[in-house]
């Protein structure tokens, strides 16, 4: 299984200048390829002689296979919409890399007692750099696995490096399912098939917190301060997928803890149509990023050999476990006339723990 380490690294003066100009130079690069191979109607058969760039050899090959990976995502779009009738056809427009980015294989690139090495062009001749690497105990753990490939990109001032890396799969020794429900006024809920419950974070502090960023966002509107509203944004982000990353390693602890062998969860699509909330939640429901929770849990989940199962959501929140009688909850109260009763979004993961099993996975919420 492949995951993602992302740490800043440090770079000087003059190395900041030479990361610069590669990434401006490779994503222009790809995009010249990609226009071409849309020009040809065809993957180009490339090498990095072909390539007039100032970048080293194995870049220039590394933006070869990107260019055929985005050429052939865009022609297969244009493929699956020319099926459709003329009146739901829609315009595929060539995709274009705006954001400076350059990528390194695992051939030409190395890491070492905070050290990151990689190859750049200086004065058109390659040679091998070295930068200031800042990782924690967590991230070098997993650097030791066999790394594929290194992503380098500046965001917000401050030089980021992506180190993809191939890790073994674990075989998890659990045996019980477990629900988790998602929502707002509480982040999530676990429910075991033995009854074991948690919740997890804090909803109110959340709201709190958004409307505190909103209030600073709509002063600063006023005084038109573009670049203040782009910084307070970056780290109201920053804030909301720290929280995320809280909740789902929690979730992830408590499953081992009971001995979990799989979790489900409720397929997002269209969550934001039908999630529960009211008027004064509804500006919290369309900021909040159910699906990046999700997906936090789950490759938390695979590091920890747990397997992740989406399920259908219809009637989770209002199905009796008991007697099988649809009833509507009264604010967080649920209540049939069987006389079972518990919190809603309880109810919510205990049902689904036994609601069917939905192929694939959703990509909208």
């Amino acid at each position: 299984m492949d995951i993602t380490v992302k740490f800043r690294i440090i770079p000087n003066n003059e190395q900041a200048k030479l990361l610069k100009a590669i990434s401006t130079e490779y994503i222009s690069t790809v995009n010249t390829i990609v226009s071409n191979m849309v020009s040809a109607d065809s993957l180009l058969k490339l090498s990095s002689k072909d390539i007039p760039s100032d970048m080293p050899s194995a870049v220039k090959n590394q933006a070869i296979r990107d260019s055929k990976s985005i050429f052939s995502k865009y022609r297969k779009a244009v493929k699956v919409n020319s099926k459709k009738p003329a009146e739901e056809q829609k315009t595929i427009k060539v995709p274009i890399l705006k954001k400076p980015v350059c990528i390194w294989n695992n051939q030409n690139y190395s890491f070492r007692d905070g050290i990151l090495n990689f190859p750049i062009n200086v004065n058109e001749k390659s040679q091998r750099i070295s930068v200031k690497m800042l990782t924690t105990n967590y991230q070098l753990e997993y650097l030791q696995y066999k790394s594929v490939s290194l992503r380098i990109t500046q965001k917000s001032g401050k030089w980021i490096a992506q180190i993809s890396v191939s890790i073994p799969k674990k075989l998890s020794i659990g045996s019980e399912l477990m629900g988790v429900d998602l929502g707002l006024k509480v982040p999530a809920v676990a429910v075991t098939e033995s009854g074991k419950t948690k919740f997890f974070g804090n909803g109110r502090m959340n709201k709190y917190i958004k409307r505190k960023f909103r209030a600073k966002r709509q002063a600063l509107g006023k005084g038109k301060k573009l670049d203040a509203i782009r910084k307070l944004n970056d780290k109201e982000q920053r804030w909301m997928k720290d929280q995320d990353h809280k909740i789902s390693r929690s979730i992830i602890d408590f499953a081992i803890q009971n001995n979990v062998s799989t979790i489900r969860m409720e397929k997002l699509t269209n969550i934001r149509n039908t999630a529960r909330t009211s008027r004064k939640n509804e500006k919290n429901l369309h900021t909040w990023s159910f699906y990046r929770l999700a997906q936090f849990i789950e490759y938390k989940a695979k590091l920890a050999g747990i397997t992740v199962e989406y399920v259908d959501p219809k009637h989770t929140s209002q199905l009796c476990p008991k007697c099988g009688t649809l009833n509507k909850a009264k604010d967080r109260e649920y209540q049939c006339s069987c006389g079972y009763k518990t919190h809603r979004d309880r109810l919510g993961a205990i049902n689904i723990i036994h609601a069917p099993v939905i192929d694939g996975k959703s990509l909208s919420a």
